[in-house]
């Protein structure tokens, strides 16, 4: 067994690269299914009804597995949980690819969910844990960053080529090729961090509350985005998620071995941090889901073309992330550059809002993307480092899930709230422009994405007052140059021992 420094470790960057691999895999596979899905349908023979439930099943496990997911990479370490999570995810793509009807290709997809809610956390903490000298830190976050932001218009890109060029079936076929290289990766790269003392326990009664609780959030809100918010199914479903996680935090006030230890998400920086990545991921929903729309229904663009209009945001996103993490937040902090960031995405929805039925790209979308695109690359790295700066190591997996938990929410709210927004504004503007006409149910559509888009602008607006309110100040609290070693609080930490 050799012992080496985390600080000094040659394969740093090649580990920086695989956890890269499969935070993709994991991103782009909310769009990329969804480009298929015509597709699956046409060839399956499922309902409309029944469509929704390749997009759900998968959401759901994700959405509430993310905690356990978290925590068990600190309980088992995060190499085996890692490679685990990647294992996973393949065998469940491969199997929703071959699956021979509907029924099986659901079963696959919460399978996805599953594996992904133990990969999702565990690559961010293998991130948190390896990089701990400031500014290569700020660097792979970065990165880290801009793979997260970039990722659903990359899936857009990917299963707009995969279906028209192959079939929907390899829009699952190919995590199979990218989970193979990052397998090969982990093995290699990633460092074994031997565990020092003894092996904390899993908290199951938190466990099952807070898995219970986030279940019912997202089918909640996936619920009333398809039944309307009338119905008792969803607003039942809400409430006892309401109910189960007032319990979890009750619980976990007073357990011994508690899955998310308050003071995580209790300090004011990483409350910050979660909350603005929330906020984030409702307005991305609006941009990847309502634009696509636009782009395809409007202006009647091919899948592959709208994938490739997201380019230019994508390009800007990766700009903005590593100017962001490598000179703007150590000279300024996140309360100064996610408020920023928060604003210029706003102004970015605000653009949209002017989109008609006769815009063009060039004049009309492309600006808004690229601002867009560096408003979300200002905003995802900065939060993400602050959401796990300062985290004991042991604590590293279930604090980077809260990453992850914080974007399945909004972006579970996202789809509910944008979606029965957007359903309301088009029945108000054709039930006032009779008689109902194809220009009439276009010009409806139009106006619905608009109405979207006001919306998504004053949640990035309300996101930049909060962001600039509760983030601390530079030189409050932890920093990534100085702080105490006071039990749980730890930044840096000691080094750990490494084996390969």
């Amino acid at each position: 067994m050799s012992s080496i420094s985390l600080r000094t470790a040659p394969n740093r960057w090649l580990t920086l690269t695989t956890v890269g691999l499969a935070q993709l895999m994991v991103v782009l596979d909310s769009t990329v299914v969804n480009i298929a899905l015509p597709s699956a349908q046409a060839d399956l023979g499922f309902s409309n009804g029944d469509r929704q439930w390749i997009v759900t099943a998968y959401s759901l496990a994700f959405g509430s597995l993310l905690l356990l997911g978290g925590r068990v990479s600190d309980l088992i370490g995060r190499k085996r949980a890692f490679i685990i999570g990647l294992v996973g995810f393949a065998a469940a793509s491969a199997l929703g690819g071959a699956a021979p009807d509907f029924g099986l290709l659901v079963a696959a997809r919460a399978l996805q969910g599953a594996f992904g809610a133990l990969l999702a956390p565990t690559a961010l903490s293998v991130l948190t844990t390896t990089f701990t000298v400031p500014k290569e830190r700020a660097r792979a976050f970065g990165v880290f960053g801009a793979i997260a932001g970039a990722g659903g218009a990359i899936g857009l890109l990917l299963g707009g080529l995969l279906t028209q060029d192959l079939n929907w079936r390899w829009n699952l076929y190919i995590n199979v090729a990218i989970a193979v290289v990052a397998i090969l990766g982990a093995s290699i790269f990633v460092p074994t961090i031997a565990r020092a003392g003894v092996r904390p326990k899993l908290d199951i009664p938190g466990t099952l509350l807070v898995s219970g609780g986030l279940f019912f959030l997202v089918y909640g809100f996936s619920n009333a985005n398809t039944d309307g918010w009338g119905s008792a199914d969803s607003w039942g479903m809400l409430t006892a998620s309401g109910v189960l996680l007032v319990a979890f935090v009750l619980w976990i006030r007073r357990a011994r071995h508690p899955l998310l230890p308050l003071s995580i998400i209790l300090d004011r920086n990483r409350g910050a941090a979660y909350s603005s990545i929330l906020l984030a991921g409702v307005g991305m929903f609006a941009i990847f889901l309502f634009v696509t729309y636009y782009l395809q229904t409007a202006l009647h663009y091919t899948p592959i073309q709208t994938g490739v209009s997201f380019l230019p945001m994508i390009g800007m996103l990766v700009v903005a992330a590593q100017l962001g993490t490598n000179l703007l937040v150590p000279r300024f902090g996140p309360k100064i550059l996610v408020p920023i960031g928060m604003l210029i995405a706003g102004s970015g929805m605000i653009l949209l809002t002017n989109l008609g039925l006769h815009s063009t790209y060039a004049a009309n979308i492309l600006p808004a993307l690229m601002i867009l695109g560096f408003g979300m690359g200002t905003i995802m790295p900065a939060s993400m480092q602050t959401a796990t700066l300062g985290v004991d190591r042991q604590f590293a997996g279930v604090a980077s899930a809260m990453v992850n938990t914080s974007q399945q929410v909004g972006g579970s709210i996202g789809t509910a709230l944008l979606n029965t927004l957007a359903a309301s504004a088009a029945t108000a503007y054709i039930a006032g422009h009779t008689p109902l006409t194809p220009l009439v149910g276009a010009e409806a559509a139009v106006h619905s994405y608009t109405e979207v888009y006001w919306v998504a602008a004053g949640v990035f607006g309300f996101g930049a007052i909060l962001a600039a309110l509760l983030f601390r100040r530079r030189g409050q609290g932890l920093s990534l140059h100085n702080a105490p070693h006071t039990g749980r609080i730890v930044v840096p930490e000691a080094e750990p021992v490494l084996t390969h």
